[in-house]
C-alpha cells in the first residue's frame, strides 16, 4: 500500500472527508511521527506496532569485491515491530495460498 492508496481508502471509509482532506490528515500524520522519530521517541500504536530508534555501533565490514576492510560508521536506524494482533492477523492471511 502507498501513500496514495492511504489516502483513497481513508477518504472512501469516511465520506465527509474529501480525497485533499485525507490526504492533509494523512501527511500531519507521518510528518508528527517523522518528527518524533527524528527527535529519538517512540511510537506505539495499540494493535499495530511500536517504532523507535536504534542505535548502530560502527563496525568493521568488508568490500566483496576486493576483500579489504572498510570501516563503516555507527548510525541511528528506525525499527518497527509489530504488535500482536498485527502479528495474528498476517499469520492468518500467510495460511491462506495467494492467487498468482
Amino acid at each position: 500500500m502507498t501513500r496514495s492508496d492511504l489516502v483513497a481508502e481513508l477518504a472512501a471509509r469516511f465520506a465527509q472527508l474529501t480525497q485533499r482532506d485525507a490526504e492533509f490528515a494523512v501527511k500531519a500524520i507521518l510528518d508528527a511521527m517523522n518528527d518524533a522519530m527524528a527527535s529519538g521517541n517512540r511510537i506505539e500504536i495499540r494493535g499495530f506496532g511500536s517504532f523507535s530508534v536504534n542505535q548502530r555501533l560502527p563496525r568493521m565490514g568488508r568490500n566483496p569485491r576486493s576483500g579489504e576492510s572498510v570501516a563503516i560508521p555507527g548510525k541511528r536506524v528506525a525499527h518497527f515491530k509489530p504488535g500482536k494482533a498485527l502479528r495474528l492477523a498476517v499469520d492468518q492471511q500467510a495460511d491462506i495460498p495467494s492467487a498468482p
